[in-house]
């Protein structure tokens, strides 16, 4: 068993890596790499795509890095190879994101990628720091975790879902603040589970082991 943390120059992928590799042993799932590879891209019997910064830089690096994405494409809408988005990797999911210009993202989950606007002007944007999950559905990847259960956060846009069905959680930051999302073999996480403590932790290891 093969997860692929996906290296498309787009963050620090240190802590991530250290998490799901952690993760890995204790839920027996194999091996984790962090890989700008097309080829490991390609037999990966799972993918991560992490992601910091500006939605139209994460997406032109992605694109431009076309033997990974071509693969990463063929393996996810193809193969049905279980996908976890973190943070942009998740917002890349999107139909589009508006994040300084309109940007095409990947079209997994119909919806946009907008800016957060608190009804609360004490409320500052980037939304940083722990957040207390509200759960919308009982999906594999919540197995053990509860409404309640925080995790970390920092951003500035938000997934705006057009299926709410396809909302799995939010978070309340003067609105409502997509937290996860979801459908068939893809599942995306705005906050970064490797930060977010055993929480986190656990959502890893729910993701490593879900057969979906």
């Amino acid at each position: 068993m093969l997860t692929a943390i996906i290296d498309y120059e787009s963050g620090n992928l240190h802590s991530a890596e250290k998490a799901f590799q952690r993760m890995a042993r204790e839920v027996d799932a194999g091996e984790v790499v962090v890989t700008s590879d097309a080829d490991v891209v390609a037999r990966a019997d799972r993918l991560v795509l992490p992601g910091d910064g500006a939605f139209p830089a994460c997406a032109a690096e992605l694109r431009g890095h076309k033997g990974i994405y071509d693969a990463m494409v063929e393996a996810v809408e193809q193969k049905g190879r279980p996908f976890l988005g973190i943070c942009v990797g998740m917002q890349l999911m999107a139909t589009k994101g508006h994040e300084y210009t309109e940007t095409d993202g990947l079209g997994w989950v119909v919806g946009d990628v907008v800016k957060i606007e608190p009804s609360d002007s004490a409320l500052k944007v980037p939304h940083m720091g722990w957040n207390d999950l509200v759960l919308e559905s009982d999906h594999p990847v919540f197995a053990g975790v509860q409404t309640g259960d925080h995790t970390y956060f920092v951003h500035s846009y938000h997934f705006r879902v057009t299926n709410p069905a396809e909302r799995l959680a939010y978070v309340d930051y003067g609105q409502e603040v997509t937290a996860v999302i979801g459908r068939d073999t893809m599942v995306g996480m705005q906050f970064h589970p490797e930060k977010s403590q055993d929480v986190g932790l656990r959502m890893i290891g729910n993701f490593l082991t879900w057969t979906p």
